[in-house]
């Protein structure tokens, strides 16, 4: 009989077969969810308010890695297409209805078309100009929200945003509120998680490594950058219209460039092309942002500045890059 060779690792131990080891990523986001869950019984109020906004936050960054990681487009205007969700969701609470899911949808299809009515034109360039469209994009978007002072309120934003409603109870509740928000984010990351690993985010990575090739063989490049920037774009509405929710508030510094930045430093962090990493990433610079920062003396910025220097010399592919060490025993 022929021997069954097994997988090792550096050192001899056996390596875990690709069933084992989506058997043990499924164990332990099994029990992340458990314990995000479970959260809010054991938090106070602001404790929970700040792990809502975490998640908020980390479902945009997953929607930009998406861009980033997975299909190698770096933008710096992506928080334009939160901000299209968030006042979309917005002024449908305020003027249609606030019932559950309808700010979350209509915020989705925000950000989708904003994505669409500008996408086409910017992946048709790549590398330094896309950055510069992207960024040249974001800021005429948040112009534009300071200027539509009808719709949007202007400089003093879209308030009177009403709680949203589930059953006909409006969510006001900060533990009640967690749990929708962390429902539509789990949603949210599945969808980008399923598209990331079909055969359609396996081409994406093939544009990403080497797009040239993938157009010899036959693949129309432009139309999946196409369809997966609107797709990023309207994740990214739903993650706006999750901040609405949480806010109750949308001003024109959602969508502006530091937003955009705090997002794109998260996936840098977390590891461009891990959409966990994206999360890990996000909530660190939600934590020393908002949650240490009053306690740094307003310095929380420096301090994201110092810890983004740390990991690009420390940890080139992010926090992602421990577990591929850790893998080849390093």
């Amino acid at each position: 009989m022929t021997a069954v060779q097994v997988p090792t690792v550096p050192g001899g131990a056996p390596a875990a077969t690709p069933r084992v080891t989506r058997a043990r990523t499924g164990i332990v986001a099994a029990l992340v969810l458990v314990v995000l869950a479970a959260a809010p019984l054991m938090l106070a109020p602001f404790a929970t308010t700040t792990l809502t906004r975490v998640i908020v936050f980390a479902l945009f960054a997953v929607s930009l890695d998406l861009l980033v990681g997975v299909t190698g487009l770096p933008s710096l205007g992506h928080a334009g297409y939160l901000g299209a969700g968030a006042y979309a969701a917005g002024w449908v609470s305020i003027n249609v209805t606030a019932e559950a899911p309808v700010p979350l949808l209509v915020g989705a299809a925000g950000g989708a078309v904003a994505a669409a009515l500008t996408g086409w034109v910017t992946v048709r360039s790549a590398g330094v100009f896309f950055l510069m469209l992207t960024l040249a994009i974001g800021e005429t978007i948040q112009q534009l929200a300071d200027s539509w002072e009808s719709v949007t309120g202007g400089a003093n934003g879209l308030s009177g945003i009403p709680a949203v409603r589930l059953g006909g109870t409006p969510l006001t509740n900060a533990g009640f509120l967690y749990w929708y928000v962390l429902a539509a984010a789990v949603l949210g990351f599945v969808l980008v998680a399923v598209l990331a690993r079909s055969p359609f985010g396996a081409a994406l990575r093939g544009i990403r490594d080497n797009e040239p090739r993938m157009r010899a063989l036959g693949y129309p490049t432009a139309f999946y950058k196409y369809a997966v920037f609107v797709v990023a774009g309207g994740v990214a509405g739903m993650a706006g219209s999750l901040l609405a929710a949480q806010q109750r508030l949308v001003t024109p510094a959602d969508l502006g460039f530091t937003t955009a930045s705090f997002a794109l430093l998260a996936v840098i962090i977390g590891g461009a092309g891990s959409l966990w990493g994206a999360c890990l990433g996000a909530a660190l610079v939600i934590i020393i942002r908002d949650a240490l920062g009053p306690s740094l003396d307003g310095h929380g910025t420096l301090v994201l500045g110092i810890v983004f220097v740390l990991v690009v010399y420390l940890l080139p592919r992010g926090a992602a890059g421990l577990r591929i060490y850790r893998r080849r025993g390093r």
